[in-house]
């Protein structure tokens, strides 16, 4: 990590705090703005080299399209350790505790960003594969479980066929939320945004493409299962 200036130190730290607050990434205008720096140009440097370090990912083309790499990011800790002592850097205490304190989160099987697809019920009990995340950066009592993507039926909001989701165990959901959405008597689970019309929930793609309509059914016959709260990349995609 010596190759990581202090102002990628500062971008790096300011989008963790930021997904910490509002469960989405922050846009390279608020980034700019945050550390000081006036030119979308400069911002966009700094992120290619922290992509290149594999701290982040980006889809370019996505207002919001920025994911975190836990995994690389915790190798930062004594990095960031130091620029505290040494530099009195603006790290806050937030990101501190986070690069130190993990919580596995079941990865519970996958679920499908494009059409619906038969999964067996959430049961973290049944599962061998687990992701690590910061225990701050989630303030809720609900559990957390994850889900793999399938499809690309989301793709304008950030999530890639492969990436992992992490949700909050939740069945009521607000509209627009990013939800697991258990479709009963088609007994199939999909990833999509929840929005209510009348007696119907309409289950909303985020992909331009025709070909991926949305998925209308009556109220009663969709079971939340829980709210998206972050995407992450795994390096072996």
């Amino acid at each position: 990590m010596s190759n990581l200036s202090d102002r990628q130190r500062r971008i790096l730290e300011f989008i963790v705090s930021f997904v910490n607050q509002n469960e989405f990434p922050p846009t390279i205008r608020e980034i700019g703005e945050q550390v000081g720096i006036s030119s979308t140009s400069v911002v966009n440097y700094n992120l290619a080299k922290l992509e290149e370090l594999d701290l982040i990912a980006r889809r370019k083309e996505v207002s919001r399209g920025l994911s975190l790499n836990w995994d690389r990011i915790r190798e930062l800790k004594p990095a960031i350790a130091a620029a505290v002592s040494q530099a009195q850097s603006n790290v806050t205490a937030s990101a501190v505790r986070f690069a130190e304190s993990l919580v596995r989160v079941p990865v519970l099987g996958p679920i499908a960003a494009g059409e619906p697809i038969q999964v067996e019920p959430f049961e973290a009990a049944n599962t061998d594969d687990w992701v690590d995340v910061p225990e701050n950066l989630f303030r809720s009592d609900s559990p957390l479980f994850a889900l793999r993507v399938k499809g690309d039926s989301m793709i304008d909001a950030s999530v890639l066929n492969g990436d992992v989701v992490i949700l909050r165990h939740q069945q009521t959901a607000r509209d627009g939320d990013m939800v697991a959405a258990w479709i009963e008597g088609d007994e199939e689970t999909t990833l999509k945004y929840f929005y209510r019309e009348g007696r119907n929930i309409r289950l909303q793609p985020a992909n331009p493409n025709p070909a991926y309509q949305p998925i209308v059914r009556p109220a009663e016959k969709v079971r939340i299962n829980g709210k998206v709260v972050s995407i992450i990349r795994l390096l072996e995609q």
